[in-house]
Order: structure tokens, then C-alpha cells, then sequence
């Protein structure tokens, strides 16, 4: 087959979408920070990419969700947390990891409809030196592996579970995305098929993919297990669905992203 390009994240949270995948003849992965994924696929680089689900809206180009594989919880995530040394009522600013964008607008969202603060939000880069802001966000392995002590930092939010306390509602942080006008291009239906095939197959070794995160990732096997096998959620189902439709539209009656009509594929399976 003609070389496929997906663009994906790295993280230990997508081992059960991705783990495989570069045994695949003809298919290239190509890593990347997840803010940066949806301009990969815009520009062309890569036909799929696992990008954040704002950038269903915020892109620049139109694009089309593929319902084959998504990161999401229905519950806690672990990773996604804000961190600070006030109390959430009283934040006036947050200092936002770079690497995210859906994360940023979430943390937004729960901080507004929950605490009722709107702060002010600037980017953060955790490799900058210096002194660490009062109140941070912070996505992905570096929250398992880098975390601030919680003595310095005794205010915590784990957005996910937040989301679902105040929706009941799981929460979809990536899917899979193409650009809208090439949702029916061989290639990039062949791609989706490939990912939802290698989602469903490794859905049935998840022990196995779990030690190799952990090795992998200098995570403990047991964080490493319960994160990948119960907070986590891969399959794309009508909860999923729906929370995707109702944090758009959330979002946008903050004036937190701009309000677009979500473009969906048709379901593709192998």
C-alpha cells in the first residue's frame, strides 16, 4: 500500500491506540506534541493525526472526526491536573503547559462553572527555569513522572473527574481527525481502518501493553495498569459522542473557542 502518515502522541496514554503500528508495512508514525498535530494534518503532512478535540473547531481548515479511536475518561484521568497554592476561588491566573490545547480550554471551563474565576491564562513551558507560577496546568507523562509536591501545591483539580461531576458525562480529550475534504480519500479510510483494527486488537493484551509502558515510561506497573485499564477510555460510543457535543458547546457559550458544527465520519471498521 502507498505510505500512510498518522500523526501521534507519544504519551503512555496512547500505547492502546498506537502499540503495534510501527510493524505496519507502508504506514509512518509521526510523533508529535498534541497541540501541534491537527497543522500537521491541515498542511498535509499526515493523513489521520490523534489531535486534541478543540482543534475540531479551532482549525483552520475544516475537519471530520473519525469515530476509530479517541483518548477520553469517565472519571479521573491522572494526567490532567491543575495544580495551585491558593484556593481555586481565589486564582487570578494560570500558567498553561504548552503541549495542550483542550486541556487549557477545560481547565477554563471547570474553573468558570465551578469555582467562578476567569483567570487570566498565559502559556507555560515545564522545561523553563524559575520560579514555579501559583497556579499551574499541567498534561501528560510529566504529571506521573514531575509532579510539584503537594505541600507546595495543596489545591488540586483532576479535570476529568471534575468534568464528570459536573456533567455525569465522560470527557474526549483527542480523537482521530483528517481534513473534512479528505474524509472519503482511500488513503485516509484505509488509515482509519488500520486504527481501529490495531484499537480493538489491542484491547485484548492490555497486561502485556501496560509492563511495557511502565518499563518504557519509569512509571510503576501498578499506576501504569490502572491508568491505561480503568480510567482510561479508547472506543468512541455514544457517551463519548455526546460528552464531545456538549463541552463544544459549553465552551462556546464562554466565548472559550469559536462555535463551529462538528463534521463526523462514518463509522469505519476493518
Amino acid at each position: 500500500m502507498d505510505n500512510i502518515r498518522i500523526a501521534c502522541v507519544r504519551y503512555v496514554n496512547t500505547k492502546p491506540l498506537i502499540y503495534g503500528l510501527d510493524r505496519v508495512q507502508g504506514l509512518t508514525l509521526l510523533p508529535a506534541p498534541p497541540a501541534s498535530i491537527a497543522d500537521m494534518v491541515v498542511r498535509r503532512e499526515a493523513d489521520l493525526g490523534l489531535a486534541s478535540i478543540v482543534d475540531a473547531v479551532n482549525s483552520t481548515e475544516k475537519m471530520a472526526l473519525f469515530p476509530v479511536g479517541m483518548i477520553g475518561c469517565d472519571g479521573p484521568t491522572l494526567t490532567v491536573r491543575v495544580f495551585s497554592r491558593v484556593p481555586f476561588d481565589k486564582v487570578t491566573a494560570l500558567a498553561a503547559d504548552t503541549e495542550s490545547h483542550t486541556s487549557v480550554i477545560l481547565a477554563q471551563l471547570i474553573l468558570r462553572r465551578t469555582h467562578a474565576v476567569k483567570p487570566a491564562v498565559k502559556p507555560f513551558n515545564v522545561a523553563d527555569t524559575g520560579e514555579l507560577p501559583e497556579t499551574i496546568l499541567l498534561i501528560g507523562d510529566k504529571v506521573i513522572t514531575g509532579q510539584p509536591p503537594e505541600a507546595l501545591y495543596p489545591h488540586q483539580i483532576d479535570l476529568g473527574l471534575a468534568w464528570a461531576e459536573l456533567t455525569k458525562l465522560p470527557f474526549v480529550y483527542a480523537m482521530w481527525m483528517a481534513r473534512a475534504d479528505r474524509m472519503d480519500d482511500a488513503s485516509v479510510n484505509l488509515a482509519a481502518s488500520l486504527l481501529d483494527r490495531q484499537r480493538v486488537h489491542n484491547s485484548t493484551r492490555m497486561d502485556h501493553i501496560a509492563r511495557v509502558a511502565a518499563s518504557q515510561a519509569s512509571w510503576p506497573l501498578d499506576v501504569t495498569r490502572r491508568y491505561l485499564t480503568e480510567l482510561l477510555r479508547y472506543e468512541v460510543d455514544g457517551r463519548a459522542i455526546e460528552a464531545v457535543s456538549t463541552f463544544i458547546t459549553m465552551a462556546a457559550d464562554e466565548h472559550l473557542i469559536q462555535r463551529r458544527e462538528l463534521t463526523w465520519a462514518a463509522p469505519v471498521h476493518a
